[in-house]
């Protein structure tokens, strides 16, 4: 090969392999990204319910249990169009749902939930959204399972649909309950 074929070939090779990238890219499931957080205990916390000041829930409190974290907040639009479908899923008592209200204003979250209906088991108030950052939340809704040991299993980012809940949500509750 002379130097005027490789001046063509390998920009050509580095556009293939720039196209293929963005080809692989453009096939993930953004609601699939990796959380380094599977498979290791949830972060600890500590906060007010959102309906009372003066309760406390502890991640501790859920040992034993396995138990879904739904983040949520009155400001978000895709937790609105999530919401009728939590409420309908907490009528199945699958799993308790703790509600993460983050970085919300007490009283618009307490607005929310009466105005729309109240999915969780509790609510609790991550107002300045310290637990949102421990948990790796970048977006809300976001959804985790979290087994009885305290371990995350699942994390998944944006809106709960029908699908989710059958294929992913209801097997991995199936499983950890067995």
């Amino acid at each position: 090969m002379n130097m005027k074929s490789l001046r063509f070939i390998i920009p050509l090779g580095v556009f293939a392999l720039l196209v293929f990238f963005l080809w692989r890219g453009l096939r993930l499931d953004q609601h699939e990204v990796p959380s380094p957080l599977i498979g290791k205990p949830a972060p600890s916390f500590a906060l007010t319910r959102l309906d009372d000041a003066n309760a406390t829930l502890r991640r501790d409190d859920m040992l034993g249990k396995v138990w879904m974290l739904n983040v949520w907040a009155s400001w978000c639009g895709a937790c609105r169009e999530e919401h009728p479908l939590l409420v309908e899923f907490s009528k199945t008592k699958a799993v308790p749902i703790i509600g993460l209200n983050y970085k919300d204003q007490r009283s618009d979250g307490l607005g929310w939930l009466n105005r729309f209906g109240n999915p969780y088991d509790a609510s609790i108030f991550d107002q300045n959204g310290r637990v949102g950052i421990d948990f790796g939340v970048y977006g809300v809704p976001e959804t985790f399972v979290i087994d009885k040991q305290g371990i995350i299993r699942m994390k998944h980012i944006g809106p709960l649909t029908p699908d989710v809940i059958d294929k992913r949500l209801m097997p991995m509750l199936r499983k950890l309950n067995a």
